[in-house]
């Protein structure tokens, strides 16, 4: 009984330290959107498996009351996400992921473009507020190494100037694996999908965390 008592006064002290209101902003639901292109809006793919689905049930599942919204548009570029941004996240988001660029690699548009674009986006969340993760994307190489050399650094370099969190390569660990991608060779399987949300994960969870102490 003295063990029990000499327990629960340590735990009495410990909480008379941490400051009122907490533990409620811990428990406290946080609300994701997912900003992306067909990547992102689950193309192929059957309900339930796309990335924002497939991220809050991975969440979920590590005990996080979170939701993510899915606001992914095929063959979106980075201009028009910027472009529906007002309209397809709301202002009452916490958080953004945001995950552009791979149609504007594949049509070849000027970097300089994309940069403007993709940066514009993050300033935009930002201003209002909303934490941001930015996904990086590569370009493929089959558009010759300037190309690749010009818009490759786009997504380090915003993410370093805007001071936001960063995940370097969306398709890390699931490009050109034809077993974790449907047969166009581009758009992962739901299989694939659970690579990604696998490997974006602990990135997602610093981004909640952030969220949660107000930043």
């Amino acid at each position: 009984m003295k063990v029990k008592a000499r327990f629960l006064c340590v735990l009495g002290a410990v909480a008379a330290l941490v400051p009122a209101g907490t533990e409620r902003a811990r428990a406290e639901p946080v609300a994701l959107v997912a900003l992306g292109d067909s990547l992102t809006a689950g193309y192929g793919l059957d309900p339930g498996e796309a990335f924002p689905e497939q991220l809050e049930k991975a969440l979920r599942e590590k005990g996080y009351d979170v939701t993510v919204a899915n606001a992914g548009v095929s063959g979106d570029t980075s201009s028009a996400g910027l472009a529906r941004l007002e309209w397809s996240v709301p202002a009452e988001a916490d958080g953004v992921i945001v995950e552009l660029g791979a149609n504007d690699a594949l049509r070849g548009v000027a970097p300089e473009i994309t940069r403007t674009a993709i940066a514009e986006i993050v300033r935009k969340l930002k201003a209002r507020g909303q934490a941001v993760l930015l996904a990086g994307m590569l370009a493929p190489r089959n558009l010759g190494a300037d190309y690749a050399a010009a818009f490759d650094p786009i997504f380090p370099a915003i993410a370093r100037e805007e001071d936001v969190l960063f995940y370097p390569f969306f398709l890390e660990g699931v490009a050109a694996e034809t077993a974790l991608n449907q047969p166009d060779g581009m758009h992962p399987t739901a299989e694939g999908v659970g690579r990604i949300v696998q490997n974006i994960l602990p990135t997602v969870e610093t981004l909640i965390e952030k969220i949660r102490a107000g930043g």
